[in-house]
């Protein structure tokens, strides 16, 4: 006999979205519905409801998930996104609108960019629902369409079931491969079947990067040495771009894109530099001010969680819905150029 959804208990301390807005009255409105890829408020809530150190702690099985689970979702997404369930989303992917000449021409204190975008096929279930027989179809039309890809964006696929040791050691010195999700994806139902499905994708360059059937069916990446943010972005959006001529993308009026965690919808953009300020660190709250006006966040360069070194940080854009991929890209750039300009004025204090 299966067990009884009972409504989850949050310990006093536990601070997720999910515990804020999962009433005892929505529970019992949501707790019997399904989408029409059977995905469930169960199923939604799982990765919150076993990891109470989530932030977030709710999955979208499918763009049906958003509107039918929205009880839920619309404030989440509200508090989050500071982004209403009326509001409409914009995109332009249009390089020639973005202004940005290389801020560090003699690459002194940028040391690497990266823009990425999740995707997701329409009319398909996202990662949490998506059965293997359909992961599969995902992986086998992503990867013709990837190696279809001509010029600098030429390259090849490689596939992490059945991988040989040999290419998984150069995949991994270049730091392209990825392995099964953490805990909180796996509670959210994205490892089943591990490793069927999932594979990489990357140029002759090794400046553009395609994960399929991590936590997105695409996440798209494109990175260079150096600080040339437009010609990061100008290579993603072509490959989009061509990408999108053998594969329809999920997306709607008001969330953008559709992705599975409801903190990527929108642009479901991170844009990114590797920078070295090693003076503005010993002020961090001269630096969170800069960061703070141009809407970006300060990582260590190991991702979320870790800590600085040498001066190093990985600086990216917050904002990811009801601003567009070009705003998302100007907000990184103009930021960057202040806190250069703010390290070279604290270099001539020495």
């Amino acid at each position: 006999m299966s067990k009884k959804f009972l409504y989850p208990i949050f310990p006093k301390d536990c601070k997720s979205l999910l515990s804020k807005y999962l009433t005892k009255e929505i529970f019992e409105h949501l707790k019997d519905l399904k989408t029409t890829n059977n995905f469930t408020l169960n199923m939604a809530i799982a990765s919150g409801v076993d990891n109470l150190d989530s932030g977030i702690g709710v999955y979208a099985g499918d763009v049906e998930s958003y509107s039918i689970f929205g009880k839920l979702f619309d404030p989440i997404i509200q508090e989050y996104h500071s982004f209403s369930k009326n509001d409409k989303h914009k995109t332009n992917l249009n390089s020639d609108d973005l202004k940005a000449a290389n801020p560090d021409p003699l690459g002194k204190y940028i040391l690497s960019t990266r823009i990425r975008v999740g995707r997701n096929f329409a009319n398909m279930p996202l990662g949490p629902a998506i059965s293997k027989e359909q992961r599969d179809g995902v992986e086998k039309r992503a990867s013709e369409a990837l190696n279809s890809l001509d010029g600098n964006l030429k390259g090849t696929y490689y596939p992490i079931s059945g991988m040989n040791e040999e290419i998984s050691k150069k995949l991994i010195a270049d730091h392209f491969l990825f392995k099964a999700g953490d805990r909180f994806l796996e509670s959210a139902g994205l490892n089943r079947d591990w490793p069927s499905g999932r594979g990489i994708f990357h140029n002759d360059e090794k400046t553009f990067l395609v994960w399929v059937n991590e936590e997105d069916q695409l996440r798209i990446i494109s990175m260079q040495s150096g600080g040339d943010i437009k010609e990061v972005f100008e290579r993603l959006t072509k490959a989009i771009s061509k990408i999108e001529e053998k594969i329809d993308f999920s997306y709607n009026d008001h969330l953008g894109y559709i992705t599975s965690c409801p903190t990527n919808l929108g642009t479901a953009m991170r844009a990114s530099v590797h920078i070295k300020l090693p003076n503005l660190a010993l002020d961090m709250k001269r630096f969170e001010e800069i960061t703070d006006k141009y809407y970006l966040q300060i990582r260590g360069i190991h991702g979320e969680h870790s800590q600085s070194e040498d001066g190093i940080y990985d600086i990216s854009n917050k904002r990811r819905l009801g601003v567009t991929e070009v705003q998302c890209v100007q907000d990184m750039y103009d930021g960057v150029v202040e806190l250069i300009k703010i390290e070279k004025e604290l270099e001539k204090k020495l």
